[in-house]
């Protein structure tokens, strides 16, 4: 046990049907139906194959797709594919979730078999509205659907998704009510990891905030400024945008007209709280580029044309950052600078990744895209840890208990010793 959690050491799992809950969500090429990076795949692996390999019957449940749009969704059946080639095993795959065949599939499984079930956000009690409308306690959670149907199938729940902990859903914190519950292996390097460079950064502390997810970094950045962990700040994609429409600047009508599009207009107030308290630790672009007739177009915040959409920082801020990050001591980053997967417009992302692959300091980096990112201008090596979790790092961050956390400590405490 670690953290109050019970861990795979603390059950055995031979003979036994193991609900595994794994965050496999990655960027998909939705016309050639396929996968468009297998990191956070590969991360689960260890676990996948310690439960396997130790004579489990092995379900594994996950979602697929961003429940910001629904026309995100995906199936999982690629992830069955990459799964299959890393484990050098059978992986099955069902388009079921929770229904008839899915039930009839798993009682089918032998020991050892892994099983992988199609994306639970195709049930409406995985989605985050639902999660936000009706706020079930974690009691509740136990008696929707998914768990209803398939806890009585299971002898044990483990939870390997970190990079989902943040979220209050049945399949992250519902079985924790009604089984023995541990957590996964990357789930505990990834905590392990977490709490012990929080506890004490090296200094200057820096973290690097950008990217489309901009409500969490907000909390974030507040919590981190309040306690004096962060030393600076540096800003960029659609928190940067909001940061400088706090402040007055002329951003365009488009940027403009996307943040009130997406909602966060009233986080425009909570921006402007944060720079009046902690201004001079929050780093702002200086310039803005966006695309015009098919070509990158940048300025000075003062010359941005007021017709046009922010994408990317200017050349000038990427170059402060560059030297803000390589004089550091320990480096968070969560998001990208801009629409890094367009040539005309990843300029500020690049220059930010290259600098996290040449700095001296400790570097952790956190999220689908930033771990895209990572990937595509070659820094994995040079990155020291890669967290699969986005959204969850931010929450961690703050100090919050994160709902998964919670979950899993209960189900300690109400399960006993292990075994």
């Amino acid at each position: 046990m670690r953290f109050g959690i019970f861990t795979l050491d603390d059950w055995d799992v031979s003979g036994r049907t193991v609900l595994c809950r794994v965050d496999i969500n990655q960027p998909v090429d939705r016309a050639a139906g396929t996968l468009r990076s297998t990191k956070r795949i590969e991360a689960c692996v260890p676990t996948v194959r310690e439960l396997a390999d130790k004579g489990a019957r092995v379900v594994l449940l996950a979602h697929q797709g961003s429940d910001i749009e629904y026309q995100n969704y995906w199936s999982t059946e690629p992830h069955a594919a990459v799964l299959r080639r890393l484990l050098g095993r059978e992986v099955k795959w069902i388009d079921d979730v929770c229904g008839p065949a899915a039930r009839a599939a798993i009682q089918a499984l032998e020991e050892g078999e892994i099983l992988l079930l199609d994306n639970v956000r195709f049930l409406a009690e995985e989605q985050t509205l639902f999660e936000k409308s009706l706020k079930l306690t974690h009691q509740q959670q136990a008696q929707t659907l998914l768990v209803r149907k398939l806890a009585p199938l299971a002898d044990l729940y483990v939870c390997d998704a970190f990079a989902a902990a943040h979220r209050d859903q049945p399949s992250l914190c519902g079985f924790e009510q009604v089984l023995p519950s541990a957590m996964g292996r990357l789930f505990e390097e990834e905590y392990c990891v977490i709490s012990g460079l929080m506890e004490q950064p090296e200094r200057p502390c820096v973290f690097v905030l950008g990217g489309a997810k901009v409500s969490d970094a907000f909390l974030m950045m507040s919590s981190v400024l309040e306690k004096g962990a962060a030393d600076t700040i540096l800003t960029g994609g659609l928190v940067g945008n909001i940061l400088l429409a706090a402040r007055g600047e002329n951003i365009g009508e488009g940027s403009l007209a996307f943040i009130e599009k997406s909602g966060y207009s009233g986080l425009i107030d909570t921006a402007r709280d944060l720079l009046a308290r902690y201004g001079e630790k929050i780093c702002l672009p200086v310039d803005g580029a966006w695309v015009e007739n098919g070509c990158r177009a940048e300025a000075p915040l003062g010359s941005i044309p007021p017709e046009v959409s922010l994408t990317d920082i200017g050349a000038e801020t990427a170059a402060r950052y560059q030297e803000i990050i390589r004089a550091a001591k320990t480096v968070f980053v969560n998001g990208p600078m801009g629409v890094f997967e367009q040539a005309e417009t990843e300029l500020g992302t690049k220059s930010v990744w290259d600098a996290l692959g040449d700095t001296a300091a400790y570097t952790v980096v956190g999220g689908g895209d930033s771990i895209t990112a990572t990937t595509k201008y070659g820094k994995t090596a040079q990155i020291n840890y890669i967290c699969t979790g986005g959204g969850a790092l931010i929450r961690f961050l703050t100090g919050e208990e994160l709902p998964v956390v919670r979950a899993l400590r209960q189900a300690a405490e109400q399960w006993g010793s292990g075994r």
